[in-house]
C-alpha cells in the first residue's frame, strides 16, 4: 500500500506538519516507505517525468514542487515564451507553437508529441488552456498518459453548466433556480429570463475565469449581452451554449477546495472567499471566509464532498458556491482543475496540493484523513495584475523595467512567472504575480498584506498595486463585510483624488540631490581628481546662499520646489507657501535606492526608482509617479496630428471583429470594433455620432495601446 505523509523537514532539523508554514521555494517533504514515486507497484503508476501543459506561474509553481519530489520537469513553450522563466527553471523545454494560444498551449497533439518525445509519463495541465479539456484528457488516456487531474467524464459533468446543476440537485447541492436546457434559440433565451426575473446571469455552460458571462440587469439589455456572452465564449471554449440563471443581488462568492483519490476517499480543505472581483474575474481572495460559523462551514464543505462524489471525482477541485446575505449557500460550478488561489488553502491547512495531486495521480490514497486535516490561521492572495484600475481595469502589456517584491520569509509567499526585464504579453493572462500571506487571524494576516504591498515595486507599466493597498485598507474589507459588489458600491471611497502632498515633492527632490551628490562623487573617482569641479557638496559662498528651483511634475500638476543648501547635508524646502527644514540619505540596494528622508524632525522612508525623466517613490500608501517637466523646445520637437475623431484602442490587443465601414454613419454609443486582450473581450463604441471616414485594421490585426482604430468626421448639416 502507498506510504502516507510522515514527516517536515527544514534545514534546521525535524519539524512537524502543524509547526511549519509551507514556503514557494524551499520545501522538503521525506514520505515513509512504498510511496508512489519512489517505486513501482501494482496499484500505482510511478511518476518520475512530468509536462507541464501551461506557462507562467502556474508551471513554475508546479516545477518547485516536482523538483522537491525529486521528479524531472518538461516544459513547453511558445515563440515569445523562448526566454520565459518556467523554460529556465524546468529540466528540459521543447517549442510548440505561435504566440496565439490557439497555436501552441492549446494544441493537445502537440503537448503529446513532446510526451512521446521527452519520455514523460504524466501532464499536469496547470489551469486555463487544457485543464478542463475533456478531449485532452480523453486522449492522454488513449496514449497511455497519467493526467494529473480528474476523469475526463467528471471534466464533462462538471464542465456543462447544465448537466451539473442536474446532478447536484440529485446528490442533495442545493442549486439555484434557471435554465438549462437544450433549446438555444434567441426567443426561447429571452422567454426563459423573463420566466426566471431580471435580472439574470447569462453563462456559457462550458465558461470559467469570467469569460462568456454577462449579467442583463433588465429586458431590453439581453439580446446585447446574450450576442457578447456567445461570442466571447466561442472564442475562448469553442462552445456558445448559454444557460440563463437568477442573479443573487450583492452574493458572495465562496468555494470549498476539495480532494478525492482512485480509492474512494473524499475530503474538503475548507472554503475561500473570493467575492472581490473586477470583470467576473478575482482580485482577492482569503480563507477561510469571515464571518462564517462552523456549522455554515462544515455544511459547504459537506456538501462540496457530495458533489465531488457524484462525479466520482479525482484529484484536487473546486466547489464554487453563492453564499446570499443568510448564509444559504447554493451550487454555481464545479472547477475541475487546481485554482489560481490555491496557495491560501495551503497555508491554511500546511499542505502542498501539487504535491498531492502527483500523489493521488500515482495511485496513493489521499495523505490526510478529514479528521487530520485542520484549518490554522488565516490567509490572504492578492493578484498582482498589468491593468490600469483607473480605466475600467483594463489589461496592459510592456516591460518589467523594474520589479522589486517583498522578502518571501515562512508567512509570506510569491508565486510568479516573470523577472525584472521579463514583458507581460498581450497574448497572455495580465497577472505578473500572487501575493500570499498567513497570519493567526484575520486582522494580523490583512496588516501583513497591506505591506507586503507596499513593498511591491513595479515600473514600466501599469498595475493594480496601489488599487489592492485601497482596497485591503478600506473599513469595510477590514470588517470582512465583502459581496461581489464590493467594488461598485465602494468604488468612490476605493479610488479617492490623490493629491501628493508638500512632504512628497521634498522627498522627490531631496532623492535628485542626493544622487547628483553620488554621481560627483563617481565622476570624482574617475577622474581621481580631488580638486574635480565636479567633486560632490556644494562649495561655500561668501556673503551668498546656494538656491535652485527643481520642477517637478505628479498627478498633472506642474509644482516647484525651492532648495536652500544649507551645507553639511541639510537643506530648506519651500513648496508653495510651506517650508520644510530637509535632510537624510540615499542608499542604493540591488538597484532600488532606499531613501531616509527627515522633513521636520519627521524620518521616513521610500523607495526611489529613477527611470529617465521620471522618479518612482514608493511610499507605505503606494507608488507615484514624479516627472521632471521636458524644456519648452523639447515639446515642440516631433509633434504629431492628433487623431480628432473615431476611436483608438484603450490597450493592447487583436482586433476580433469590425462592425463599420467608411462612409457608414453612425451614433454615439454604436459599436464600432472588438477587440480581444488577455482572453478578454472589449467592444469599443462610438464617443459620438459622425461618419466613418477610415478603418485603420482588420480582423486579427495586433493593436498598441492608444493605436487609433476608426477615423471618423463630423455629419454634415444640410
Amino acid at each position: 500500500m502507498c506510504g502516507r505523509l510522515s514527516s517536515l523537514i527544514t534545514a534546521g532539523g525535524m519539524m512537524n506538519v502543524q509547526g511549519l508554514r509551507l514556503l514557494n521555494q524551499g520545501w522538503l517533504i521525506i514520505r515513509s516507505k512504498g510511496a508512489c514515486l519512489q517505486h513501482s507497484s501494482a496499484s500505482c503508476r510511478p511518476i518520475n517525468k512530468l509536462l507541464i501543459a501551461n506557462r507562467g506561474e502556474i508551471a513554475c509553481r508546479v516545477v518547485r514542487t516536482a523538483r522537491r519530489m525529486g521528479v524531472r520537469t518538461v516544459a513547453v513553450y511558445s515563440d515569445p515564451d523562448k526566454e520565459a522563466m518556467h523554460v529556465a527553471m524546468a529540466d528540459e523545454a521543447y517549442h510548440i507553437g505561435a504566440a496565439a494560444s490557439q497555436e501552441s498551449y492549446l494544441r493537445g497533439d502537440k503537448i503529446l508529441d513532446v510526451v512521446k518525445r521527452s519520455g514523460a509519463q504524466a501532464v499536469h495541465p496547470g489551469y486555463g488552456f487544457l485543464s478542463e479539456n475533456v478531449e485532452f484528457a480523453e486522449q492522454c488516456a488513449r496514449e497511455g498518459v497519467v493526467f494529473v487531474g480528474p476523469p475526463a467524464a467528471a471534466i464533462r459533468d462538471m464542465g456543462i453548466k447544465s448537466t451539473s446543476k442536474k446532478i447536484m440537485s440529485e446528490a442533495s447541492v442545493p442549486v439555484i433556480v434557471g435554465y438549462h436546457g437544450e433549446d438555444q434559440n434567441d426567443v426561447r433565451l429571452r422567454q426563459e429570463a423573463e420566466k426566471i426575473g431580471f435580472p439574470v446571469m447569462i453563462k456559457a455552460v462550458r465558461g470559467g475565469g469570467g469569460k462568456g458571462m454577462r449579467i442583463a440587469m433588465k429586458p431590453e439589455e439581453f439580446d446585447a449581452q446574450l450576442e457578447s456572452a456567445r461570442r466571447e465564449a466561442t472564442k475562448s471554449f469553442g462552445d456558445d451554449v448559454m444557460l440563463i440563471e437568477k442573479f443573487v443581488e450583492r452574493p458572495r462568492h465562496v468555494e470549498v477546495q476539495v480532494f478525492g483519490d482512485h480509492h474512494g476517499n473524499y475530503v474538503y480543505l475548507f472554503e475561500r472567499d473570493c467575492s472581490v472581483q473586477r470583470r467576473h474575474q478575482k482580485i482577492i481572495e482569503e480563507a477561510p471566509a469571515p464571518g462564517l460559523t462552523w456549522e455554515v462551514r462544515r455544511s459547504l464543505g459537506e456538501a462540496a464532498v457530495r458533489a465531488a462524489r457524484a462525479v466520482g471525482y479525482v484529484g484536487a477541485g473546486t466547489v464554487e458556491f453563492i453564499l446570499d446575505s443568510s448564509h444559504n449557500f447554493y451550487f454555481m460550478e464545479m472547477n475541475t482543475r487546481l485554482q489560481v488561489e490555491h496557495p491560501i488553502s495551503e497555508m491554511i491547512t500546511n499542505t502542498d496540493l501539487v504535491e498531492w495531486q502527483l500523489r493521488v495521480a500515482s495511485g496513493e490514497p489521499l495523505p490526510l484523513t478529514q479528521d487530520e486535516i485542520k484549518l490554522s490561521g488565516h490567509s490572504f492572495e492578492a493578484r498582482i495584475y498589468a491593468e490600469d484600475p483607473k480605466g475600467d481595469f483594463l489589461p496592459g502589456a510592456g516591460p518589467l523595467i523594474h520589479l522589486s517584491t517583498p522578502h518571501p520569509n515562512q508567512h509570506v509567499r510569491i508565486d510568479t512567472g516573470v523577472r525584472q526585464g521579463d514583458e507581460v504579453s498581450v497574448h497572455y493572462d495580465p497577472m505578473i504575480a500572487k501575493l500570499v500571506v498567513w497570519g493567526h487571524d484575520r486582522i494580523h494576516a490583512l496588516n501583513s498584506l497591506t505591506t507586503c504591498l507596499a513593498d511591491y515595486n513595479i515600473v514600466g507599466l501599469n498595475t493594480n498595486v496601489d488599487f489592492l493597498i485601497s482596497l485591503a485598507s478600506h473599513p469595510s474589507f477590514v470588517a470582512g463585510d465583502v459581496t461581489t459588489d464590493f467594488i461598485q458600491e465602494h468604488y468612490n471611497t476605493l479610488f479617492p483624488d490623490r493629491k501628493p502632498s508638500h512632504e512628497l515633492f521634498c522627498q522627490c527632490a531631496l532623492a535628485l540631490i542626493l544622487e547628483e551628490e553620488q554621481e560627483g562623487v563617481r565622476a570624482v573617482a574617475a577622474t581621481q581628481d580631488p580638486t574635480s569641479p565636479f567633486r560632490p557638496g556644494a562649495t561655500p559662498r561668501i556673503n551668498h546662499q546656494l538656491s535652485r528651483i527643481i520642477n517637478l511634475k505628479c498627478e498633472g500638476t506642474d509644482t516647484s520646489v525651492q532648495v536652500y543648501y544649507l551645507g553639511s547635508g541639510k537643506y530648506h524646502m519651500t513648496v508653495g507657501t510651506a517650508s520644510f527644514d530637509v535632510s537624510g540619505s540615499l542608499v542604493c540596494n540591488n538597484n532600488v535606492r532606499q531613501l531616509s528622508a527627515s522633513i521636520d524632525g519627521c524620518i521616513s522612508y521610500s523607495h526611489i526608482v529613477m527611470e529617465d525623466k521620471d522618479i518612482h517613490v514608493f511610499t507605505e500608501t503606494g507608488g507615484w509617479k514624479m516627472s521632471i517637466p521636458a524644456p519648452k523646445f523639447e515639446k515642440e520637437i516631433g509633434k504629431a496630428g492628433s487623431v480628432t475623431g473615431g476611436a483608438v484602442a484603450p490597450m493592447p490587443g487583436i482586433i476580433e471583429k469590425v462592425f463599420v465601414n467608411p462612409g457608414q454613419t453612425v451614433e454615439a454609443g454604436d459599436p464600432l470594433v472588438v477587440m480581444i486582450a488577455m482572453k478578454m473581450e472589449y467592444v469599443i463604441k462610438a464617443a459620438s455620432s459622425g461618419i466613418v471616414e477610415k478603418v485603420l485594421f482588420s480582423q486579427g490585426d495586433t493593436v498598441a495601446k492608444n493605436t487609433p482604430l476608426v477615423k471618423m468626421k463630423e455629419a454634415e448639416e444640410h
